[in-house]
């Protein structure tokens, strides 16, 4: 793959280098984050910045942390047997792994979506967007009814659907269902997404579709998305990771790492010349 080949996909926008105003804008950062599976160390103390209302790429070979990053982002790593983590990860300067912090809170303002789609198979379309707002004790039908809309709406779902929302989830085709999960994560109206490779599983129209949304997401969220395809990376992000064997090897703006990174190791995982 040529550097030259990823430059012609990115929108004027992302070509831009990033202003110093825009570099303050930092919505959640890491300090020495490591994460481990009983004794194997997963991270090797990441210190990385996600910049708000932006969209940003985690890249590198399989096995290399990628998705254990962003579970610890919003405390999911800790649900594995044996796993647990070290250092810190702040949304908007709130440290996240304080023993008082309300997980269910982090959980409702960092929203996951995950590398299949996983809508509820026993509830209608409908229920499976207001299912969080349902856990949270929220009962009134016009608050919800307007809550499916929007966030249908935002999910670029609402048109295809919005004559059987008693349908089952199951019913949709697997880009739909994807959408549907991203709409499940807006109603409960968080601030930061993160997608665990959200489009692995897709097929090449519904993988435009995703992207488009994300993209549109943006304007309104802060947007961490795990991705093995690099042309993908290029595309939807504002800045990008690279990861391997646990370690952040080298993050900035998309169009530097893409063309011009500072590290070898960065340059022959771009060209191809490894993983």
């Amino acid at each position: 793959m040529e550097n030259d080949t990823i430059e012609t996909e990115m929108t004027a926008e992302q070509t831009m280098t990033p202003s110093l105003e825009e570099t303050r804008k930092v919505k959640m950062f890491t300090e020495d984050l490591k994460a481990y599976f009983g004794t194997f160390r997963a991270l090797h103390g990441i210190d990385m910045r996600i910049f708000s209302n932006r969209a940003t790429a985690i890249i590198g070979p399989s096995g290399c942390g990628k998705s254990t990053f962003i579970r610890c982002l919003n405390r999911m790593h800790e649900f594995v047997p044996g796993a647990r983590t070290e250092g810190k990860v702040f949304l908007d300067e709130k440290d996240l792994f304080k023993k008082d912090i309300d997980l269910i809170e982090i959980r409702r303002s960092i929203g996951m979506v995950f590398q299949r789609p996983n809508p509820f198979p026993t509830l209608s379309i409908y229920d499976n967007v207001c299912a969080g707002l349902k856990l949270s004790g929220i009962k009134n039908k016009s608050f919800l009814n307007q809550a499916v809309e929007e966030s249908l709406l935002k999910a670029a779902l609402w048109e295809e659907v919005k004559d059987k929302l008693n349908h089952s989830g199951m019913s949709l085709s697997g880009g739909q269902q994807q959408r549907l999960c991203i709409a499940r994560a807006l109603a409960v109206k968080p601030e930061v997404i993160l997608f665990d490779e959200p489009c692995s599983a897709l097929d090449p129209i519904s993988t435009g579709k995703v992207e488009e949304l994300i993209h549109s997401l943006k304007e309104n969220y802060t947007i961490v998305i795990v991705t093995h395809n690099m042309q993908q990376a290029a595309r939807i992000s504002d800045y990008t990771g690279y990861f391997y064997l646990g370690t952040l090897v080298e993050f900035g703006a998309t169009k530097k790492i893409f063309t011009n990174p500072d590290k070898q190791e960065t340059e022959d995982y771009i060209t191809g010349r490894f993983g």
